[in-house]
């Protein structure tokens, strides 16, 4: 008994090979230039949930992320305004105790108005573009005064302040809203008090500032010492405040960062490929194409066609 040899379905064989062989090496070069296990979550498999799971956690920690990041910028900014206003505050201070001190008051309304002008720019700082401690009215100044001459016309010193009582609030994690706001009429009120008075004083009876001290004068402006302590103290504790929301925030980003890396960890322990078995892999496919290619080439010289055509 003869055995025939089925040149189709030898040749339909190899031909499978082939292309299993080809479809390897395709997978095996993407995992090689992607470095990554698929393209897609398909490729994944089973592990395509834990996955999902992982990127959306990730995705809302990078979203808590940049809001800490803005956050931290904005307290920054409010930190330096808060300390310009501060130092403003003890340089008058440090005016009047100076022309007490030396019996006259030449210049003294110069230095008072410099003091005033670095308090009120401070109030009116702003931070990308929108005012600091404006409430919510962000876009309008939160001083509306220019000189000291200006706040002691004004009907009140609470009418000066353009803010609202909208404080700034932000959600930093998943359980914590910090309110990281300042107001410029709690920081300011005091001072500008003060300033109001003063610049009232120097137009009344008893002014202007100029020359020797007299002793109303210089009654008035012993009366003002403990009171620009006081305001000053006022700015002191938004000024501690602040930091204590710049430290905590720093705390929150810094546990934001080291849960990223943890994550970026377990992502890439399911997506990322194990590169020398892809170059193995990719490699052992190559030899393989090779292989069922010369199978092909052999099979078609020993075809029943061609016997025939010898005949």
């Amino acid at each position: 008994m003869s055995v025939r040899t089925a040149t189709f379905a030898n040749y339909q064989t190899a031909l499978s090979d082939l292309m299993r062989a080809q479809q390897r090496g395709q997978e095996a070069q993407t995992r090689v230039s992607t470095q990554k296990v698929a393209t897609d979550l398909k490729g994944f498999g089973r592990a395509s949930e834990t996955l999902t799971a992982l990127q959306s956690t990730q995705a809302r920690l990078k979203g808590f992320t940049e809001t800490s990041e803005a956050v931290a910028a904005r307290l920054s900014t409010q930190a330096v305004a808060i300390d310009r206003v501060k130092d403003a505050a003890q340089g008058a201070r440090q005016a009047i105790a100076d022309a007490l001190a030396s019996g006259r008051v030449d210049g003294l309304m110069l230095d008072l108005q410099s003091a005033f002008l670095a308090v009120q720019d401070g109030l009116n700082t702003k931070h990308q573009g929108r005012y600091l401690f404006s409430g919510g009215r962000t876009e309008e100044p939160s001083v509306s005064v220019h000189t000291m001459e200006e706040l002691a016309a004004a009907p009140s010193v609470a009418g000066v302040f353009q803010n609202d009582q909208l404080r700034a609030t932000s959600r930093v994690d998943e359980t914590s809203t910090l309110q990281t706001g300042f107001l410029a009429s709690e920081l300011g009120q005091d001072l500008f008090d003060i300033f109001k008075a003063l610049q009232q004083f120097n137009d009344g009876a008893d002014g202007p500032f100029t020359g020797a001290l007299t002793d109303a004068q210089r009654d008035f402006l012993e009366d003002q010492l403990p009171l620009f302590d006081a305001a000053r103290e006022t700015v002191i504790a938004a000024g501690a405040r602040n930091g204590s929301l710049q430290n905590r925030v720093d705390a929150i980003l810094e546990s934001h960062k080291a849960q990223d890396q943890l994550l970026t960890g377990l992502i890439g322990d399911k997506t990322d490929a194990d590169m020398a078995k892809a170059i193995t892999d990719l490699q052992l496919s190559q030899v393989a194409i090779q292989a069922s290619a010369q199978v092909l080439n052999q099979l078609r010289q020993v075809s029943l066609l061609n016997l025939l055509g010898q005949g």
